[in-house]
């Protein structure tokens, strides 16, 4: 397939690299070309600028960039939204989450991923880091529906084995080229000692990188103390989890020593800003982290906690509340944020040919319409989508050179009232047994 998208502002999200006008093109799935608009010969939809194309797409001066990351979700929890809601998070956790999460099947898993999904497609998000069971039935999901996934170990004392991990990990990492797989577990809190220390060894063995949740209350942290007489991520660094880098979703209520280790050993910060206000867990010190240079991304966290995944709003978030934490208006400059939801989000994830546009890179881009009053003027682009941009600006979104979404139409292979009733269907099922 070869497709060429013309008459387009491009933002690569490139160092440096300014918007500017031009065209882009792709075969099997890779950017061959992003550059000045070509010259075209003849002006026929075969024949345009190094043609001949399978599809010409004119973008009407709208503009390109590289699709979003998700750097931390729970895709299957779609069938939570807004069912244990205005709860704190142990109570929320303990008593509404994990008894529903136990009626799961896997064609639950399956479709409640699908509709997760759709909803990245809207807010134009190409890839998502997905930490939750039944990881077969979530694979296929996101291959059948065309969607990227970078699948993450999610085990704890409540289920699931450093064994078992340790076969997803082979599994998965040669399932799909969709697909990728990285080491991971639920929390400190949540796995005994034993676990954890046999979870670092496993990192050591692949020399490779370990993702958990981390930090996120006030109370992990204390509880954490009270266990091991300092913080996680200090704990978590001393058993050598973070010996070939990784990183946390959330990191809330970091230490000064917390904030060096994270510096020191590469990790990635994955902050969930939505779902840390909705669960009072408290603001991540994301400006101060941004300035020792710590490598940081967005997610949105599960629709249980949040309850939208939208990228739109995140951004927002991010920076918004690190001005008000810091008083200071110029704080979290909405560029830094672009590129923490872009580049920020693949070099968490490990996706490294999916970050920016350039030649041989994954075409996981989106196509966002400027012609809407929320984009007008345009004075400066790039900083209207984190400040003023919505899913609304959403007109394409396409992932390894195919088009999934595009003017409010799905792409997917299934029809998106069949995903709605399996869904309603599944949370009515668990509701009616509770």
């Amino acid at each position: 397939m070869r497709t060429r998208i013309y008459n387009a502002r491009i933002l690569t999200m490139e160092p440096g690299k300014e918007v500017f006008k031009g065209e882009l093109c792709i075969e099997d799935g890779k950017i061959s070309y992003v550059g000045a608009e070509r010259s075209v010969s003849g002006n026929t939809a075969g024949e345009a600028a190094g043609g001949p194309w399978d599809q010409n797409i004119d973008a009407q001066g709208n503009l390109l960039l590289p699709g979003f990351k998700n750097a931390h979700t729970h895709s299957a929890m779609t069938f939570l939204r807004s069912y244990a809601d205005d709860l704190p998070l142990q109570e929320w956790l303990y008593n509404r989450v994990f008894p529903m999460e136990a009626k799961l099947t896997p064609e639950d898993v399956y479709w409640c991923a699908i509709l997760a999904n759709m909803e990245y497609l809207t807010s134009g998000i190409t890839a998502n880091f997905d930490m939750y069971m039944k990881n077969e039935s979530n694979a296929k999901a996101s291959v059948d529906t065309g969607f990227r996934t970078v699948l993450c170990g999610s085990i704890n004392d409540f289920g699931g084995t450093v064994e078992g991990i340790e076969e997803e990990y082979l599994h998965f990492n040669q399932y799909h080229p969709l697909i990728s797989y990285q080491l991971g577990f639920h929390a400190e809190y949540t796995t005994k000692r034993e676990t954890l220390e046999d979870m670092a060894a496993l990192g050591q063995k692949y020399k490779a990188p370990v993702y958990t949740h981390n930090s996120e209350t006030e109370g992990e942290v204390q509880g954490c103390i009270e266990r091991y007489g300092t913080t996680p991520t200090a704990f978590l660094n001393g058993l050598g989890m973070f010996d070939f880098g990784g990183g946390g979703f959330h990191c809330v209520h970091m230490s000064e020593e917390d904030l060096e280790i994270c510096r020191e050993k590469g990790l990635w910060v994955v902050t969930n800003p939505a779902s840390n206000l909705k669960l009072a867990s408290g603001i991540a010190p994301i400006a101060k982290m941004h300035k020792r240079g710590i490598r940081l991304a967005i997610g949105t966290d599960g629709s249980a906690s949040n309850n939208c995944l939208d990228m739109f709003r995140e951004m927002f978030l991010v920076t918004g509340l690190q001005k008000v934490a810091c008083k200071d208006a110029a704080t979290m400059d909405a560029m830094d944020v672009l590129r923490m939801a872009t580049a920020g989000g693949a070099g968490a994830m490990g996706l490294t040919d999916c970050d920016v546009l350039a030649v041989g890179k994954c075409a996981d881009l989106i196509l966002l319409d400027l012609n809407q009053p929320n984009m007008q003027p345009v004075n400066h682009i790039a900083k209207n989508i984190v400040y003023s941009g919505s899913k609304q600006n959403v007109k394409m979104t396409m992932i390894n050179g195919n088009i999934l979404y595009q003017d409010g139409k799905f792409h997917i292979g299934v029809e998106p009232e069949e995903v709605y009733a399996r869904v309603n269907e599944s949370i009515g099922r668990m509701k009616k047994d509770a």
